[in-house]
């Protein structure tokens, strides 16, 4: 499929809500379901509540997203949706990797995590990340601010695929101003940013 030439300044951002579903539905099965059919689920549920079935996934999160327990940032191109980063309260996002691990080292709770980006294949690799985590910070902004978590992949500079980037990488979060907190398992770490109410 061909690369999109994305044109700086035209992309949009809109919150994740029932009127936004149809977008992002349509940018998840252009994508066999987003990661083999986890329809951006994987973070909302611990795995004992977990049925592994992209069906059931995707009935998950249309009814979190219409009983607002489910955030994002959905960038457009148009009409169309192209990418996201999802966000939310440790209450609405309690699944994460390494969980022990990184609640030995955490000292208090943020007011919110930001887990998951997911971009069009035909749009990666063009900042298309960071609009999204630009929309996030915005959208948690207006719901009154607080102290922002992220788990990147610390990639130390090196190449790696799209695929295994759905956390960010920690120099697109430091660019946004987050700094730097503590590694978490073997190629992640934990950085923080204080968002100031809009």
């Amino acid at each position: 499929m061909a690369k999109t030439k994305v044109v700086p300044g035209e992309l949009t951002v809109r919150p994740l809500t029932p009127e936004t579903w149809a977008a992002f539905a349509d940018l998840a099965e252009r994508h066999n379901g987003v990661w083999g059919g986890c329809w951006c689920t994987f973070f909302h549920t611990l795995h004992g509540e977990k049925t592994f079935e992209a069906a059931d996934n995707r009935t998950l999160k249309e009814r979190l997203v219409a009983e607002g327990r489910a955030h994002a940032a959905l960038v457009f191109d148009g009409d169309v949706a192209v990418g996201w980063c999802e966000y939310g309260a440790p209450q609405e996002l309690p699944n994460i990797n390494h969980r022990k691990e990184y609640e030995a080292g955490l000292s208090e709770p943020p007011d919110y995590r930001l887990t998951c980006f997911f971009i069009d294949r035909r749009y990666r690799r063009q900042g298309v990340s960071a609009v999204a985590l630009r929309g996030a910070l915005e959208l948690i902004a207006q719901a009154g601010g607080g102290v922002v978590e992220a788990y990147p992949q610390d990639t130390a500079g090196k190449q790696i695929t799209a695929s295994f980037l759905y956390n960010g990488t920690r120099s697109l979060f430091a660019q946004a101003g987050f700094t730097y907190s503590r590694p978490k398992g073997k190629n992640h770490c934990v950085m923080s940013a204080t968002v100031s109410p809009a």
